[in-house]
């Protein structure tokens, strides 16, 4: 290389815990590390493990090929020099190289779940009824080969830390960190005044352990410095190994949470390859369902454009299969699976996991593992709503999401669509009737049925609870009080699976009751909420019509408690026309969709605001609140291509092609940002530079 290459990788082990870094290998966010461990999973996501900073000594010459940016402004060592190669696919792998040498880096993280030393098959699991207990484990493999005409020396310097993930690390005359140094092992733990910190291990195949402790300071994150945060840490390093090799030989190193036990599988030369190996079989079978069904290209595609695309690269397929399966993880509150909205920085969140749950888990056909994400959320389910977060320290989840429930309820509806399971919806038809019930007589944040037109609305103070939820100075930048147009599209979706769910159980429960004398319900009760929901469904989907802007022939994005039209251009809209039952005529959808394939639609996803309005800002930099001005005021968020997809089949069917080029896009997630993920926000304006999390 001849300059840094400061583009990002990811692992991520199904626990919340992950690593990630640069292909220049310096760190330039707090979030990278080769460990950060998530000791309740997903949440309290802690850095133990930063790196090892490597040098290699041959015939006398030693060469640092790490990279390091430090606060003066300094490069150092410059590795990158060295660096040759980085590839992906199958593992993150370095090759460092000059004409007489060469040394490889390679990184596995292993799936967190387990059972009896070996990855669990989270679906089958989860099919069966969860049946046994699961272990857990947060360890990253790290292997270095060698090739070279003459021996070598490999320096491997450990550096460490105890925070939390959000957070850098300070060299204070309190913070210690005890080491037990034992054959090929050592154990590690952080130790404050005030604080005991989590032990952890590191084993090796090979070499020789030099306790050597030291703080590096001033430690450079450049990526925080444009974000207008803190972007200095000091690490710890308690010693350094010495491996010597001749060609063709190497290390492999663990980091592991917890203390050394002796069920512990060995450490050896082939440790590695096996861990490889048994991701890799893990990963076939999440999606063996699919590959096996033959019918792939239905299941995952909707649009020929990109159907054409995949088939000329088969690869990129499973690419995609493989990074969606990162944003799986197991939440240890609710002992089932949940999707994390973003890495590095973001937990697990209501609407995001319920959004994503149809193209994570049924166009993959993982049918168990979307009716366990239904089950986590609804298990949730408070007063009618559903949480839209929770903390990262603590279970209390927090509930300010006007549509969380009801984008539920939509998941629900596409999942038994998939699946025609309706014993779960038996199971699930009392949380559909506690939601309705909710929102009908009044819930949280005044949110409550508009008798005059059965539309949603909320009113409350220093609130926001739609997706367009950042705050500046505490108070909501777009807080959307009142009847937002997208909310009310999914409410109509909503009142209409009611509807259809219970005429169908009415049914159902009419054959039932001659041998069920019993029953709960009666199948005069359902068919008279049948009727109720869809007479409610009718009035809503006639007051859609007071969204209808004429002037404009778009949406209205809100309509306010004190009767004001909110006519911006917003993307909003196009979410309305997307959901399984909508509620807008043909005319007025294909208007719409116009209006946003001109003012919204970028190469990477749809603009959050129209570039003619006044308060539109097209970069999505600076500091904190600059940042979160610009969040929903014309940043391009890549989810909403999928609802802008399905809403221009809908409306304009295969006649029209869609007018979106996914080779941008597809470039972008094969080779820029964080490789093999897609940017979770892009520039407004041009280039569209890639922005925020993953």
């Amino acid at each position: 290389m001849e300059k840094p290459d400061t583009r990002e990788w990811l692992l991520t082990n199904g626990l919340g815990s992950f690593a990630s870094g640069t292909l220049c290998d310096a760190r330039t966010r707090t979030y990278h590390g080769w460990l950060l461990a998530a000791l309740d999973p997903p949440g309290q996501r802690t850095l133990l493990f930063s790196h090892l900073e490597a040098s290699l000594e041959i015939g006398g010459e030693i060469l640092g090929l790490g990279t390091n940016f430090w606060t003066k402004g300094t490069v150092s060592p410059t590795g990158y020099q060295w660096l040759q190669s980085f590839t992906l696919d199958p593992i993150p792998t370095w090759t460092w190289r000059q004409e007489s040498w060469q040394l490889t880096r390679e990184f596995i993280m292993p799936y967190g779940l387990e059972q009896n030393g070996e990855p669990l098959n989270l679906d089958r699991w989860l099919a069966a009824g969860r049946p046994r207990e699961i272990e857990m484990s947060h360890r990253i493999l790290i292997r270095y080969q060698y090739r070279g005409q003459r021996s070598a020396l490999l320096r491997l310097r450990l550096l460490i830390g105890d925070r939390n993930f959000h957070n850098q690390q300070r060299a204070e005359p309190e913070m210690r960190f005890s080491q037990l140094v034992a054959p090929r092992q050592l154990i590690l733990q952080a130790i404050q005044s005030d604080y005991i910190g989590t032990p952890w291990h590191l084993r090796w195949t090979q070499g020789h352990y030099h306790p050597d402790a030291i703080w590096y300071w001033h430690y450079h994150y450049p990526e925080e410095t444009q974000r207008g945060l803190t972007d200095c840490e000091d690490l710890y390093s308690p010693g350094y190994l010495t491996i010597p090799l001749e060609s063709d030989t190497g290390v492999t190193l663990e980091a592991r949470v917890g203390l050394p036990e002796s069920g512990h599988r060995p450490l050896d030369a082939f440790s590695f390859d096996r861990t490889v190996q048994a991701e890799q079989q893990r990963l076939h079978q999440c999606f063996q369902q699919l590959e096996q069904s033959g019918t792939e290209n239905a299941a995952m595609v909707p649009e020929k454009a990109l159907a054409s695309l995949l088939k000329a690269n088969p690869s990129l397929k499973q690419q995609l299969l493989k990074a969606s399966d990162q944003f799986i993880v197991y939440r240890v509150s609710s002992s089932s699976p949940t999707v994390m909205a973003g890495y590095p920085w973001f937990s697990d969140w209501g609407r995001n996991a319920l959004i994503a749950l149809p193209g994570l888990a049924l166009s993959t056909q993982r049918f168990a593992l979307a009716k366990g994400i239904l089950e986590t959320w609804g298990h949730y389910c408070q007063q009618g709503l559903i949480p839209n977060t929770f903390p990262e320290t603590g279970s209390q989840p927090i509930y300010n999401s006007i549509d969380a429930a009801l984008w539920w309820i939509e998941s629900l509806g596409l999942y038994l669509e998939a699946t025609q399971d309706w014993a779960f919806l038996m199971q699930q038809y009392g949380l559909v009737q506690k939601i309705y019930k909710a929102f009908t007589v009044g819930t949280l944040y005044n949110i409550r049925v508009d008798a005059s037109d059965g539309l949603l609305t909320w009113d409350a103070p220093d609130a926001a609870l739609t997706w367009m939820d950042t705050f500046i100075m505490g108070q909501p930048l777009i807080p959307r009080r009142g009847k937002p147009v997208e909310v009310n599209a999914l409410w109509y979706s909503t009142l209409c699976w009611a509807g259809k769910w219970a005429e169908a159980l009415s049914g159902f429960l009419s054959q039932e009751v001659e041998n069920q004398p019993d029953l709960e319900l009666s199948p005069g009760t359902i068919a008279n909420q049948a009727r109720r929901y869809l007479q409610h469904a009718q009035q809503v989907r006639e007051s859609l019509q007071q969204f209808w802007n004429s002037d404009q022939n778009y949406l209205y994005d809100t309509l306010t408690p004190n009767d004001q039209r909110d006519a911006s251009i917003r993307p909003n809209a196009v979410l309305a026309l997307s959901f399984y039952h909508c509620g807008f005529p043909q005319e007025q959808g294909r208007e719409i969709l116009k209006i946003a394939s001109d003012r919204l639609l970028t190469p990477y996803g749809l603009r959050s605001l129209d570039p003619n309005n006044p308060a539109y800002v097209g970069s999505y930099s600076g500091n904190v609140n600059q940042r979160d001005r610009a969040y929903y005021q014309g940043t391009t968020w890549s989810w909403l291509m999928g609802p802008f997809i399905r809403a221009w089949k809908r409306f304009n069917g295969d006649e029209v092609p869609v007018p979106f080029d996914w080779e941008p896009l597809f470039k972008h997630f094969e080779a820029q940002a964080c490789l093999g993920s897609i940017s979770e926000v892009f520039d407004g304006d041009p280039p569209y530079s890639p922005q925020g999390a993953v």
